[in-house]
């Protein structure tokens, strides 16, 4: 029996859930392959930024520029503009799954409490697992491709997609890349904006301008159902 679009998206989440988890008992355990993997990587990204101020100076600006917080504040045009076309069930998922987020985040990092790394280039706030830049981008570039993709012309869409693949992967990279975050902080921290979305998703079930009830895909505006 084929598996439809929804499941596929559950079964996705929980392998997220799994992972999720796998990192957090790693690093609570000192499991050596990820300490390793862990301090191999911070290294890496210390030595070229030691021999490089530009190249931190580049990732600091990068990763504010495309931080949570401002995705989150550009988001709030959107549910403004949501609320005045009546898209209530839109406007509620962008506010729980995109500007709640940072709830989730700060909520997590305590569970967690996992200091950040000693060799940080730049000063970084809280704790450090999971990576809140990670789980903010994730969740936010999700709900806003659902929301969106379906405004765009048909034609851009695969540019939009990469332009927001790109953003998601170098701002996780860019933590690394400044050593305010372990790379398992990161990969956590995509693994559970995934989760997020997809909880979230439950918000736009039925809703004409969001998600349809039978798979979860965008609709587009003003289609019949």
């Amino acid at each position: 029996m084929p598996i439809n679009s929804s499941a596929r998206r559950w079964w996705l989440a929980g392998l997220c859930c799994a992972v999720y988890a796998l990192l957090w008992v790693g690093w609570v355990r000192d499991w050596g392959w990820l300490v390793s993997a862990d301090t191999s990587m911070l290294a890496a990204g210390w030595r070229v930024g030691a021999d490089h101020p530009a190249w931190v100076t580049f990732w600091d600006v990068w990763c504010t520029v495309f931080s949570p917080v401002v995705i989150r504040i550009a988001t709030v045009g959107l549910i403004v503009y949501a609320l005045r076309q009546r898209q209530v069930r839109t406007a509620v998922f962008l506010v729980v799954c995109v500007e709640m987020a940072a709830v989730l985040t700060e909520l997590l990092k305590r569970l967690a409490d996992r200091p950040r790394p000693a060799t940080a280039m730049v000063d970084a706030l809280s704790t450090s697992f999971p990576s809140g830049h990670a789980l903010g981008t994730m969740a936010a570039a999700l709900a806003l491709g659902v929301v969106c993709l379906p405004k765009l012309r048909p034609n851009l869409r695969p540019w939009a997609v990469a332009a927001t693949v790109v953003v998601v992967l170098t701002v996780g990279a860019g933590r690394v890349a400044l050593n305010v975050h372990h790379p398992s902080d990161v990969v956590a921290g995509w693994a559970m904006g995934y989760v997020y979305f997809v909880l979230c998703l439950l918000i736009l079930r039925g809703d004409r301008t969001g998600v349809t009830e039978a798979d979860e895909t965008p609709a587009m505006p003003g289609s019949a159902r």
